[in-house]
């Protein structure tokens, strides 16, 4: 989001629109780095949120993206 002074005191708002860094069904490798209250494993990429059933912190597993949100992911262990 950008603000823009014009005249009169008055900002204009340019929303930028993110492009979401996952894709349905992509398969990724992702350090799991904190928990959700849930009790989820959480994994960022590129500040972009994905949530994790059945991990734990300091794991690093192989996922499928299951369902793509607007600022989170859910996604599944490969194994």
């Amino acid at each position: 989001m950008v603000h823009r002074r014009v005249r009169g005191g008055q900002f204009t708002i340019k929303h930028v629109e993110k492009k979401c860094p996952v894709e349905l069904d992509e398969e990724l490798l992702v350090n799991i780095t904190d928990i959700a209250p849930s009790g989820d494993g959480v994994s960022k990429i590129r500040g972009y949120i994905i949530m994790v059933p059945k991990a734990k912190p300091r794991d690093c597993v192989k996922i499928k993206v299951t369902q793509v949100g607007e600022k989170s992911a859910i996604g599944e262990i490969i194994k």
